[in-house]
């Protein structure tokens, strides 16, 4: 089960997540969750490790122009909100799974930034996040993401190799596990961990990270990897180490590509990287036939 994501700020840019007291909080919730953990507690684990915004955020009337809301239902009767920003023009889609933190919609601006490429984007609202029904797991948030990938191969007609999956933060769990032994257009892992057990230890929980086993190990799942695979990390995120991703980068044995942000922190590369950090997804798109 997944007790880590309360580290990990969404990359939503709001900086309400990202204040240093608000993770030193988020840490000693962390120890505790461990020895519940350990107890077993999976229900009280799992409804404390995540971290959807408190309230539902009402999304208006009108929406940016191309964006539709879209609720899509996984293989546990689960209802799950999200964004489908359609692009006639382009053959490819990219499926979109967010940090740990606030809903979908709150990442709207970075779904519109995406399908600036010129590909359609469908942005993934985990269950119990937003308007999603359910409450977030590590098995619900996998199931999630094969709902996303069915609803987009069976009602938008994109086939398998015409599908990009992009996973930030703790969304790179997500899009790794569902790139496991299936061959899509391409993965882009934007500031990705590499293990629960490396990230306490970068954090000063070197004792307590024996305790946590293989839970959230994005290492394990790379000789499962067969497609092409784009990583962006910031050289100076300071909540999941840009030597994870660089680490990342190092055991794949695919085509693949690493960008380094410099200046980047955990939540703040579009801004920083800006025209390098847009220019990188779009090349590879491109490269890997999906624009």
């Amino acid at each position: 089960m997944i007790i880590f994501q309360s580290l990990f700020p969404d990359g939503a840019g709001n900086k309400r997540f990202y204040k240093k007291s608000a993770m030193k909080i988020k840490y000693l919730i962390f120890v505790s969750l461990v020895f519940l953990n350990g107890c077993g507690c999976e229900a009280i684990v799992n409804r404390l490790a995540f971290a959807p915004a408190e309230t539902a955020t009402d999304v208006p009337e009108i929406l940016p122009a191309g964006v539709r809301e879209v609720y899509i239902r996984t293989a546990d009767d689960i209802r799950l909100q999200c964004f489908f920003i359609p692009r006639r023009s382009s053959p490819g889609i990219i499926i979109y799974f967010h940090g740990n933190a606030g809903n979908i919609y709150e990442r709207l601006p970075e779904l519109v930034n995406l399908s600036k490429t010129d590909i359609s984007v469908l942005g993934v609202g985990y269950r119990g996040y937003g308007k999603s029904t359910g409450k977030p797991s590590e098995k619900g948030i996998y199931l999630d993401g094969r709902a996303a990938i069915k609803y987009a191969m069976e009602e938008l007609g994109y086939a398998r190799d015409e599908i990009f999956l992009c996973g930030r933060s703790i969304g790179s769990v997500v899009a790794l596990e569902l790139t496991r032994n299936n061959k899509f257009a391409g993965v882009i892992l934007v500031t990705p961990l590499t293990s629960g057990q490396e990230i306490l230890r970068a954090h000063g929980y070197g004792p307590i990270s024996l305790l946590v086993g293989d839970v959230i190990d994005n290492m394990k799942k790379l000789p499962d990897i067969f497609c092409p695979v784009l990583i962006i990390h910031g050289d100076k995120d300071e909540v999941v180490p840009w030597v994870m991703g660089q680490k990342i980068y190092s055991q794949l044995n695919v085509s693949k590509k690493m960008v380094t942000i410099s200046g980047g922190h955990h939540s703040d590369l579009e801004r920083v990287g800006d025209v390098l950090y847009h220019k990188s997804i779009a090349q590879f798109i491109r490269a890997s036939g999906g624009g």
